[in-house]
């Protein structure tokens, strides 16, 4: 079945990065498309970042220019860089797979 795992959340200070991981399994990962949404205590969910079978990267533009998307097909896996993070971007950031099946989350909390 679909497993989406994420990794490497934590706390880091205002300005400062961090570099989420997602493993995939149970299906082609190579032709699906994959994203990364955020949800901040008390919001509702924001998408951030889209990465394409054709290595085609969106961003929102709240994050354009701070976070960087990435797939590596051989290894299954999406990363995000998130770069320049504010307080604000406090949240529980999640991996999906074609709009139709999410990890369980990985938390970041931006803090000094």
């Amino acid at each position: 079945q679909v497993q989406l795992v994420e990794s490497w959340g934590g706390l880091v200070q205002p300005g400062g990065s961090l570099r989420l991981s997602c493993a995939a399994s149970g299906f082609a990962f190579s032709r699906t498309t994959m994203s990364w949404v955020r949800q901040a205590p008390g919001k509702g969910l924001e998408w951030i970042s889209t990465v394409n079978i054709a290595d085609r990267e969106y961003y929102a533009d709240s994050v354009k220019g701070r976070f960087t998307i990435s797939r590596d097909n051989g290894k299954n896996k999406v990363v995000l860089q998130l770069n320049s993070l504010k307080t604000a971007e406090t949240a529980a950031y999640y991996c999906v797979k074609d709009d139709d099946s999410w990890g369980k989350g990985a938390q970041v909390t931006v803090s000094s």
